[in-house]
């Protein structure tokens, strides 16, 4: 059953630049028996205008300023699932450990390149929930790009492991075979450091398509839009759902259609994509949640003509 307890009176969105943007609730959230909670693993910054295509500037920077560098504040917000017996994320950010990762070359200037806001906080963030690695039982992985799939791997001192040594990981076949040999636009995204302790302890369960339930009221849907075989996660019940659309719906303002990536690979599809999912959505008053926005955590949608809109946002409490 959702559990919707408002907190309090709606909290400004003052951060956002645009005055007309709506105001975000809190929340307590409850699915299919989760408590659902937003991890908060770190800010990064990318190219404004990479990351909204062909949409002039002068209309994405009312909502997204840019900084010197043309560089927008994102988040990389994790999903924390927890329930009696399981304790699951979607997702790992970053990460740290970058020159351990990627060498002294790419590592030291890692930060730099992409606005890297402090050390990664995946572990104080689930502290707050009275939890540890040890104690997550399973991660989804979205795709394996390196702002996705970063923290699924550490530094121990020694060696890289996983950084959640109990869990499993659940990725699609289709994105691990692109991430081990990727395209020529992508090959910086794809860094196996990320991913290759995974595989050495025998962590790594790869999963063909679409499937229902591959954890209890969770399920995996693939889309092929932005990099192929990303897969999006539903979390739902018998009235409530709630979806982690990563990089198809990276913020909040790409609920419209024509608001995609200039990172996206096949941008026709990924339209197709996103309006079955946010038909969907808003038909049954589900919630999107935003791996990327900087300032909200989820929304519910609305159709408007022959496009969508968002019509409430969320701060998962």
């Amino acid at each position: 059953m959702l559990n919707e307890a408002k907190t309090g009176q709606k909290a400004s969105s003052s951060t956002r630049p645009d005055d007309k943007a709506v105001a975000a609730t809190p929340i307590k959230l409850e699915i299919a028996g989760y408590q659902v909670k937003a991890i908060h693993s770190g800010v990064f910054g990318l190219d404004g205008g990479a990351m909204f295509g062909t949409v002039p500037k002068v209309l994405w920077e009312k909502t997204n300023p840019a900084d010197d560098h043309n560089r927008i504040e994102m988040q990389t917000r994790l999903l924390l699932l927890i329930s009696k017996d399981k304790k699951i994320l979607v997702d790992t950010g970053m990460g740290t450990d970058f020159i351990q990762k990627h060498g002294e070359k790419l590592g030291s200037k890692f930060a730099e390149l992409y606005g890297v806001r402090g050390e990664t906080q995946i572990f104080n963030e689930l502290a707050r929930f009275g939890l540890k690695s040890s104690d997550i039982t399973d991660v989804v992985l979205t795709h394996l790009h390196f702002d996705h799939a970063g923290g699924a791997t550490r530094y121990d001192g020694h060696s890289l492991v996983p950084s959640f040594e109990n869990a499993k990981y659940y990725l699609q076949s289709a994105n691990f075979e692109t991430a081990t040999n990727p395209n020529i636009r992508e090959k910086a995204s794809y860094l196996s450091p990320n991913w290759q302790a995974l595989i050495d302890h025998k962590k790594l369960i790869l999963l063909d398509g679409d499937q229902e339930n591959i954890l209890p009221g969770i399920s995996v849907q693939v889309v092929n839009g932005h990099t192929k075989g990303q897969q999006i996660v539903w979390v739902r019940d018998q009235v409530n759902s709630l979806v982690y659309c990563a990089d198809l719906i990276p913020m909040s303002t790409h609920v419209r259609l024509a608001w995609v990536m200039g990172y996206d690979l096949r941008p026709l599809d990924l339209i197709d994509e996103k309006r079955e999912i946010l038909s969907e959505v808003a038909a049954k008053g589900g919630m999107v949640y935003f791996e990327h926005d900087p300032y909200v955590d989820a929304a519910k949608v609305q159709v408007l003509k022959d496009d969508f809109q968002v019509s409430e946002k969320f701060l998962l409490q």
